[in-house]
């Protein structure tokens, strides 16, 4: 009955644990979550304000597909003021999450046999994207010891004449890795002289600690017309639940592509999160954006001590996102079961690492409060000696 497409989907582990802890907690259980990829804070009112005022305005009809005018204008003028890119509105599709623009995204590029280079550990849809498109996932893997990025000779090494496109995540989930200039400066020379998209995801841009933020798109003119720029503002105000996502190319039969794939699904987005949005991109939130990264600088770097305390677990510092991704290698070679005896055992819920494609880890996102971090930390270091003995 049903199509091998959809039978290949693997339901999102993360969803799975956030849903069960969801339904323990329920069945009152003093359940500690640490997997959801979502901000503990409320949307900034400067936001919510502009939403208001769209729905007592009644604008509450059908948009354009691709998102509003002023909305597009938005985005174009948050790309240049903030990543140095320029492009036309027409060069913008507005999507419901970044998830929507991927699928957009893949749906229109990648065919039966095209081979999509990700680099691991990944976010857990960008392989099931793929394999629902027909085209076959090419793994690199990274490390601890390379902060998780890849290198210009891993790169060159993965590409094949079947090679479509390449995904890029800065700052990444799981491991809130950040590329360089530099870095992305010598990837796109391995890409110069092929056709191979650059998909760059920066949904955690604005969620930045260490260092300066790099679009990928701006560190060459040749980077600029292969990359397909996509982000939103669920993560950096808190929108998650507002479904807003948008992705920017050079190439506009690309984006018309997309559009019209977009016009016989789900046609435009929410009207009412769209003039929402301009509020979360025109700069009126900045300083809700300043309070929340601070907050989450301090809750980083307590949680990063508490769990290098547990003898038998290691973590890497995360320059950007809101997650630790924790080695486990010395107390655990199966994530999955160390997960689900830490939630059955401690009733502490996190996601393991063989979601993301890096067995060994799991992660933990800090998006919560300072004395649940304490809490839920200390529960692990009670399971971690409890293995050990």
């Amino acid at each position: 009955m049903l199509t091998n497409r959809v039978n290949i989907l693997s339901e999102s582990i993360t969803i799975a644990i956030t849903t069960l802890a969801g339904e323990l907690k329920a069945q009152g259980k003093d359940i500690l979550s640490f997997s959801a990829g979502e901000p503990d804070f409320g949307t900034p009112q400067v936001i919510k304000d502009a939403a208001i005022a769209a729905i007592n305005a009644d604008f509450t009809k059908y948009t354009a597909v691709d998102g509003i005018i002023e909305l597009r204008e938005a985005i174009a003028n948050k790309l240049k003021r903030d990543n140095g890119l320029t492009y036309a509105p027409n060069q913008i599709i507005v999507n419901n999450g970044a998830k929507h623009s991927l699928f957009n995204l893949f749906s229109a590029t990648i065919e039966d046999g095209a081979e999509v280079i990700i680099p691991a550990p990944y976010w857990v849809t960008y392989p099931e994207l793929v394999n629902y498109c027909g085209g076959k996932v090419i793994e690199i893997h990274t490390h601890d010891y390379d902060s998780f990025k890849i290198t210009p000779e891993q790169l060159k090494n993965a590409i094949t004449p079947k090679t479509k496109m390449l995904i890029l995540t800065t700052p990444s989930n799981p491991t809130g890795s950040i590329y360089t200039k530099d870095e992305l400066t010598e990837l796109g020379k391995v890409l110069e002289g092929t056709d191979i998209i650059v998909a760059s995801d920066e949904m955690y841009e604005k969620l930045t600690y260490e260092g300066e933020f790099t679009s990928v798109a701006s560190v060459s003119e040749d980077m600029f017309k292969r990359t397909v720029t996509i982000n939103g503002l669920s993560k950096s105000v808190a929108m998650t639940g507002w479904r807003f996502g948008y992705m920017a190319a050079y190439d506009t039969d690309l984006i018309k592509a997309t559009k019209k794939l977009q016009s016989q699904s789900t046609s435009n987005i929410n009207s009412i999160t769209q003039k929402a949005a301009i509020a979360g991109l025109d700069g009126s939130a900045d300083a809700d954006i300043a309070m929340m990264r601070e907050e989450f600088i301090k809750r980083r770097d307590e949680a990063m001590k508490l769990i290098n305390e547990i003898d038998g677990l290691s973590v890497v510092k995360p320059d950007g996102a809101f997650y630790l991704f924790v080695n486990i290698k010395d107390v655990s070679s199966d994530s999955l079961s160390f997960a689900k005896d830490l939630l059955d055992k401690k009733l502490v819920a996190v996601v393991p690492g063989v979601a993301f494609g890096s067995d060994g880890y799991f992660r933990m996102s800090f998006a919560t409060d300072i004395n649940t971090i304490r809490t839920g930390i200390a529960r692990i270091a009670e399971f971690v000696k409890e293995l050990k003995v």
